[in-house]
């Protein structure tokens, strides 16, 4: 079975664990090459990084930066911050009271193909809402969990993007917990204008521990990918 380190950095800058989950991701990558070049003695690391950002909006690499709709003065005037990133998806926001997961795994221990990845990381959130007697469920074509995804009221509590490259993952998935989602308004969530955003304090109508709702999250992961943490 796969071992896992679980990463827990709190509140932190984008930028910052960008670099950590690029130093991570390289590192993994490397451990990979060197084994096929004949170091069979190495075995690749993986992660599962959980954190919280400042305000922050990301542009992925297929996105459109007529997406955002915010300009460089409005940007300071909100106090939040804007990278174009190396993952796949559009432009999405990041931002306190948000679960940040970024898991930089080794697919080649797990399975080669990164829509099913992309479906395992959906039923990952689709189980931790029923631990909270939250329905959800998934909207055919878009990538991401949603509330009532099959009706003229959808709206994405979890949004995901992710980078692959030798099968090692990085980046992932922003879950909206305690969000402000009044930062959504600034932007054309995932390129997608014709549906809402919600958090689980909206469907609840109550503010949650984030703390719990990683730790559920946390052992459906394992759960999911059949792997157990070292952490």
């Amino acid at each position: 079975m796969p071992i896992v380190e679980c990463i827990n950095l709190g509140l932190i800058d984008y930028k910052e664990a960008w670099d950590l989950q690029e130093k991570l991701f390289q590192k993994t990558v490397q451990q990979k090459i060197d084994f096929r070049n004949g170091n069979k003695d190495i075995k690749t690391s993986n992660y599962i990084i959980f954190c919280e950002h400042p305000h922050v909006y990301t542009l992925g690499k297929s996105g459109s930066e007529e997406n955002l709709l915010l300009n460089s003065h409005q940007l300071t005037e909100k106090e939040a911050a804007y990278y174009k990133i190396n993952r796949g998806g559009d432009i999405t926001y990041h931002g306190p009271g948000q679960l940040v997961v970024y898991p930089i795994l080794d697919l080649d221990l797990f399975f080669t193909d990164i829509h099913k990845y992309m479906r395992f990381l959906e039923e990952v959130v689709i189980n931790t809402l029923k631990e909270f007697d939250i329905e959800s469920n998934r909207v055919e074509g878009l990538t991401g969990v949603w509330i009532e995804g099959d009706t003229a009221r959808a709206r994405k509590i979890c949004a995901m993007g992710v980078k692959s490259s030798r099968w090692v993952t990085m980046h992932g998935l922003g879950f909206n917990i305690n969000t402000d989602l009044n930062y959504f308004s600034h932007i054309i969530p995932c390129g997608i204008d014709d549906k809402a955003v919600t958090s689980m304090k909206q469907e609840l109508g109550l503010t949650l521990s984030m703390e719990k709702v990683q730790t559920v999250l946390k052992q459906k992961f394992a759960e999911q990918f059949s792997f157990t943490y070292i952490s």
